[in-house]
């Protein structure tokens, strides 16, 4: 327990003069926040780099009623052939670049936006829940990245429908892509540059935020139920570890736990939240071929021709890919947490101690 001001030897001061002890610089104490936001960007950038081959298989399966109408729909075992067959290896990881920035962005404000807002909600609002409020900082951080994250979005995942440039000219030539009589669809894009150039050149801002409303849609409950799951069983996991085993040495590295409850709480948001992907995916890969006209067109559209089995269309591979990816990603975070912020914490106590001597000597002088 901290000692009060009165007490400790700082506030007595020199001579009987009151010496207030100082706090953390404004600066220091600024960092301590903006560290958060770095950690989650590292982390995001991390996960998504390990699970985009799982990404494009859950992108290409949604984008089936566009790219090749309803006709010859793949499951995830004649998908991976598919790609591996016409593009290789390299047909896995097209769209990485756009997706390691979009999750770059959007890990440092949900991570940061969470660490510092958080507590701030408990204290402003003492009636609102800790669930509640994890919920609430989770949906604010994921939508200040969705300004990056959304067009950062629709290049990787116009480019991971595209595969090979072989590939994406033999579809266009053969007419195999469902589009609206007497439009374009969009050419082969060469890498992320391309893209977003291309995008704003044949669409403006309004290509490069297609689907914006239905990425909020789907990410801002995702981003709220997933860290209110995790916070949730980190509570779980510490009750049963204190009623069920009160006197066991068992040490859990904080580590581990994050990569086991983070990856729960992703595969169980996921699923919640497939059907707004699939609307969202279908709404930024069409491009010209306005197959839908808006949010509820989409929906009404995915509802009539292919039930409710289409509204979780590649539910399977994004839970695949939600489970380790937000494993890895809460992993990561913990890991800097337990590795760089003691660290940190212990210098910034050295240099406050430092200030507080240094003041002593010259009260003392004086």
């Amino acid at each position: 327990m901290a000692a009060s001001p009165s007490s400790s030897p700082a506030a007595a001061g020199v001579g009987g003069q009151s010496l207030t002890p100082l706090a953390p610089s404004p600066h220091l104490t600024n960092f301590f926040v903006w560290r958060e936001f770095v950690w989650g960007g590292i982390a995001g950038a991390f996960g998504e780099g390990m699970m985009h081959p799982v990404d494009t298989l859950k992108t290409r399966l949604q984008s089936q009623a566009i790219m090749t109408g309803a006709k010859a729909q793949k499951n995830i075992f004649q998908m991976v052939r598919t790609v591996w067959a016409s593009d290789g290896l390299r047909g896995f990881y097209r769209g990485i670049s756009p997706g390691v920035t979009g999750s770059l962005a959007t890990g440092a404000t949900y991570f940061g936006v969470i660490e510092s807002t958080k507590t701030w909600l408990e204290i402003a609002n003492p009636n609102l829940s800790g669930h509640w409020s994890h919920f609430i900082a989770g949906a604010i951080g994921d939508t200040l990245g969705s300004f990056v994250y959304v067009p950062c979005e629709v290049m990787k995942q116009r480019m991971q429908v595209q595969g090979t440039q072989k590939s994406w000219a033999s579809a266009v030539a053969k007419g195999s892509i469902s589009q609206t009589h007497g439009t374009q669809m969009y050419g082969y894009y060469n890498g992320m540059f391309h893209a977003g150039c291309s995008i704003w050149r044949d669409h403006g801002l309004k290509g490069l935020y297609a689907g914006y409303w239905s990425t909020l849609a789907r990410d801002v409950p995702f981003a709220g139920l997933m860290v209110t799951f995790y916070e949730a069983m980190k509570e779980m996991t510490e009750y049963g570890k204190t009623k069920y085993l009160p006197h066991s040495d068992l040490d859990i590295s904080n580590s581990f736990e994050g990569l086991v409850l983070g990856g729960l709480a992703g595969g169980c948001s996921a699923y919640l939240t497939t059907p707004l992907d699939v609307i969202k995916t279908r709404l930024q890969v069409q491009g010209s071929t306005s197959k839908y006209n808006g949010w509820l067109d989409a929906i009404t559209k995915t509802w009539a021709s292919e039930g409710v089995r289409g509204l979780f269309k590649g539910s399977v591979p994004r839970i695949i890919w939600y489970i380790p990816a937000s494993a890895f990603t809460f992993m990561a975070v913990e890991f800097l947490r337990d590795h760089f912020n003691d660290k940190v914490d212990a210098d910034a106590h050295e240099l406050t101690s430092l200030s507080i001597d240094t003041r002593s000597e010259v009260e003392k002088s004086a």
